[in-house]
């Protein structure tokens, strides 16, 4: 699996009942979130816990679904709400990592013109 980190990831901060596979979860994103779930975009969501989250991902021809449950300890996620907000990369890996990602700062981009 690689992806592409040009991609927008979204995540959808109000739990979800976890029994949702690939087509419920489809469903969700395209009904309620209005977004394609086939546009190679990352879709991040939670559940009630904060121990689990799931990522739905489309390559290609088929969807990638990855999960993450957490032996001990809670993930991180924003306040509950009904809008997905989008993350950066490293928001995403702050966040897999059990840190909170939003007090986290991330260090400016920089395009170098100078080689050495």
């Amino acid at each position: 699996m690689f992806l592409s980190f040009n991609a927008k990831i979204w995540l959808y901060p109000n739990p979800i009942d976890f029994r949702k596979q690939i087509d419920g979860t489809v469903m969700l994103i395209a009904d309620h979130l209005q977004l394609s779930p086939t546009s190679g975009q990352l879709f991040l969501f939670r559940n009630r816990q904060a121990n689990k989250i799931k990522i739905l991902w489309w390559d290609r021809n088929g969807f990638w679904l990855c999960y993450k449950r957490l032996e001990k300890g809670r993930l991180k996620f924003p306040a509950i709400n009904d809008e997905a907000m989008e993350l950066t990369r490293d928001q995403l890996s702050w966040l897999l990592s059990g840190l909170d990602f939003a007090k986290q700062t991330q260090l400016p981009e920089v395009t170098a013109s100078n080689f050495f």
